[in-house]
C-alpha cells in the first residue's frame, strides 16, 4: 500500500539522476529491489530532458516515492507554454497497481495549482494503458481528444486545469 499524508514527489536533482543510472539510490532512499524504475536509456533521455527543461523552467522531474522507497519517476516532458505543463510518468512494474500513481499525480496537482506559472497540467496516455488513464481520471483530468504519434502510435489527451 502507498504511505497516508507524506510527501511522495521529490524533485530530482542531476545528482539523483547520476545515481540512478548507476543503479544507487539517491538520498537516504532505497530502490525497488525486484524491478527497475526504467531502463537506462529512458533515464538518459529522461536527464537531459530534465536539463534542458531546468533550464527555463524548475523543478522539471520527481522521483516517486513510497516508504522512503523509489518506485518511479514523474517529470515534465516538453518546455511549458503559456502555463500549459505536459507530464509524463511511469512506475516500477512490480509497484504497479497499488494506488502510488494515482496519489503521487494527486501531489503534482497540488504542486500546480500552488504554482502562479502554472494554469494546466496536460498528459497523453496509449489508448490501450487503462492504468494510466483511470490515475488522470481519478485526479479529474478531462479527456480532451486523441492524436497519432509516429512513435507511439494512438494516444488519448488530457488536462486539468490549475489555476
Amino acid at each position: 500500500m502507498c504511505s497516508v499524508g507524506k510527501n511522495m514527489i521529490i524533485e530530482l536533482t542531476p545528482g539523483d539522476f547520476d545515481a540512478l543510472l548507476k543503479g544507487t539510490p539517491p538520498f537516504n532512499l532505497r530502490l525497488v529491489p525486484d524491478s527497475a524504475i526504467a531502463p537506462a536509456e529512458v533515464l538518459e533521455m529522461l536527464r537531459r530532458l530534465a536539463a534542458d527543461i531546468g533550464a527555463v523552467f524548475s523543478p522539471s522531474a520527481w522521483m516517486i516515492v513510497e516508504e522512503d522507497e523509489v518506485v518511479g519517476l514523474c517529470s515534465i516532458v516538453r518546455t511549458p507554454r503559456h502555463g500549459n505543463i505536459r507530464i509524463g510518468y511511469g512506475i516500477a512494474p512490480s509497484r504497479q497497481g497499488r494506488g502510488c500513481t494515482t496519489r503521487a499525480i494527486g501531489q503534482l496537482l497540488g504542486w500546480g495549482r500552488s504554482d502562479p506559472r502554472v494554469a494546466l497540467l496536460s498528459a497523453e496516455t496509449g489508448v490501450g494503458n487503462i492504468a494510466s488513464q483511470r490515475v488522470l481520471e481519478r485526479n479529474g483530468f478531462i479527456r480532451t481528444g486523441e492524436r497519432i504519434d509516429a512513435e507511439e502510435g494512438p494516444l488519448i489527451c488530457w488536462e486539468a486545469v490549475t489555476g
